[in-house]
């Protein structure tokens, strides 16, 4: 039992080990962070350009509070730099962290004032995560005793097969050994059926003569 809440518990922490690895953190617009970018809107598609996004990333929006603020909108409302149809809530509380639960395309702008105008606007292409290798796992132990094999002899006696008995000699008259309980083998010469056949023999020799 305790092998094999070992052997989950290994595994548990593998899967662990695995998806904190495959998590990346990106700090958006990288050095100069959330902001109205002096070059325009193009700063923003060169830094995510630069990037690959997978689903479990988490997006690092740094910016100061109340200056700035994180809205993700559909793509229809980031083209016209509209606030209409929101996707969730704004975060106006910065830095703020974002992660990416779905693949496919994400827009984020910012609301205050003409700042998405500015060029203040992300959109990205978010992967699917890879699957990972599953990881090893050795099969439970068995409860089941192994099988011991037949004991085998070396020893070319022991195989040889056993010679019958032959019968041994008695004063000329061949004796068979007979198993008590068991009925006398044919061709027995034991004294007491010779005895009685001779009786048999004697009492028809009388009743023919007389």
């Amino acid at each position: 039992m305790e092998s094999k809440m070992v052997i989950v518990f290994g595994v548990v922490v593998a899967v662990f080990l695995q998806n904190v690895a495959a998590q990346t953190g990106h700090v958006v617009g990288g050095s100069i962070g959330w902001t109205i970018p002096q070059s325009g809107a193009q700063e923003y598609v060169t830094w995510a350009a630069s990037n690959k996004f997978v689903v479990g990333d988490t997006l690092i929006f740094n910016f100061a509070t109340n200056a700035h603020d994180v809205q993700e909108v559909p793509k229809a409302s980031f083209d016209s730099c509209s606030s209409e149809n929101p996707i969730g809530t704004a975060i106006t509380t910065g830095p703020a962290n974002i992660t990416l639960t779905s693949s496919g395309d994400h827009y984020y702008i910012c609301t205050y004032g003409r700042h998405c105008q500015s060029g203040q606007k992300l959109a990205i292409t978010v992967s699917a995560a890879s699957p990972g290798a599953a990881p090893s796992v050795p099969p439970p132990p068995s409860n089941t005793p192994p099988t011991s094999p037949s004991p085998t002899s070396n020893d070319p006696a022991a195989c040889a097969p056993v010679p019958a008995s032959s019968p041994s000699m008695n004063g000329g008259v061949p004796t068979v050994n007979i198993t008590p309980g068991s009925p006398p083998p044919l061709g027995s010469s034991s004294p007491a059926v010779l005895a009685s056949f001779s009786l048999s023999a004697a009492a028809l020799i009388v009743g023919l003569l007389f």
